[in-house]
């Protein structure tokens, strides 16, 4: 397949770990010059230190997204160290599940996951938008989720907030057509990142998984104790559990290396036996 990211200006926020440290690694490999935007500092500097021994381009800005300032900062630093901005990953966000019963516990976990998931992707539309218009195009990458698909109990608030980036996207699509590329991405369960972390109830999850809760949770059980059948742990087999985070990585990749005049807009990503039923 053509190589499209070669040379081009990547953002990527939440980069210094999970899907979005595995993208920047990757598409440096093709190319791109990253603009790599976290709160955490140390795997910042991390990252940009073994991006550049091996030949890559990137700079590390503290960032922490709910700030607009900081986010302007880190657009305004692409600008200087590049000369352009040509896509955005919006890739930060926590996954705080909870019952409302739970509130006592959630409430504060609540408030910061509206403010990442929700302000931090506005604040990373905003921050780009004006010079990705100046410069005639552009692509933005907006981290959604399953979860903003349908009302789930347990997923409440922090559906509620992946359904505020589908909306948010969608409307930049409409308003920007011909100017910016909006694609929307739809993770369902990548176990192997650190986003599970913050669940403040785990039996929350129920309300993704309905009939099938008893067997995910045997077959999870299984893959920690290194029991699962070979099928299940096989990507090349139709009984595949539990995505990797690389192969979401690889199709956020398809998506924006594309040419200019093609714009993947919307992707869920499934492991083929994952039993989720939303």
């Amino acid at each position: 397949m053509t190589n499209y990211l070669k040379d081009k200006v990547v953002i990527v926020t939440g980069a210094a770990a999970g899907f979005g440290e595995i993208l920047s690694r990757k598409i440096s490999a093709m190319g791109s010059k990253i603009v790599a935007g976290d709160i955490d500092q140390k795997g910042l500097t991390k990252i940009t230190e073994d991006v550049r021994d091996r030949g890559g381009e990137i700079i590390g800005v503290a960032t922490d997204v709910t700030d607009r300032n900081q986010m302007r900062r880190l657009a305004e630093e692409a600008v200087k160290e590049f000369n352009a901005i040509d896509i955005l990953i919006n890739n930060a966000g926590i996954m705080p599940l909870a019952f409302y019963s739970d509130h006592q516990n959630a409430e504060d976990s609540w408030e910061r996951c509206i403010d990442i998931n929700i302000k931090g992707v506005l604040n990373g539309i905003t921050s780009v938008h004006d010079q990705m218009i100046k410069q005639g195009e552009g692509h933005i990458v907006n981290l959604a989720s399953i979860y903003g698909n349908y009302p789930t109990a347990g997923g409440g608030v922090y559906g509620a907030t992946k359904a505020a980036v589908i909306f948010l996207s969608e409307s930049l699509r409409i308003e920007s057509q011909g100017k910016i590329k909006v694609t929307i991405v739809r993770p369902t369960g990548v176990p192997a990142t650190n986003l599970g972390a913050g669940i403040i109830n785990p039996a929350a999850v129920t309300g993704l998984l309905g009939e099938n809760t008893a067997s995910y949770m045997s077959k999870f059980e299984a893959a920690e104790a290194g029991q699962l059948p070979s099928s299940m742990t096989d990507i090349n087999h139709i009984e595949y559990f539990a995505l990797d985070p690389e192969s979401l990585v690889d199709q956020i990749i398809y998506a924006i290396n594309q040419p200019k005049g093609v714009a993947i807009s919307d992707i869920t990503v499934r492991a083929s036996g994952d039993g989720y039923v939303i």
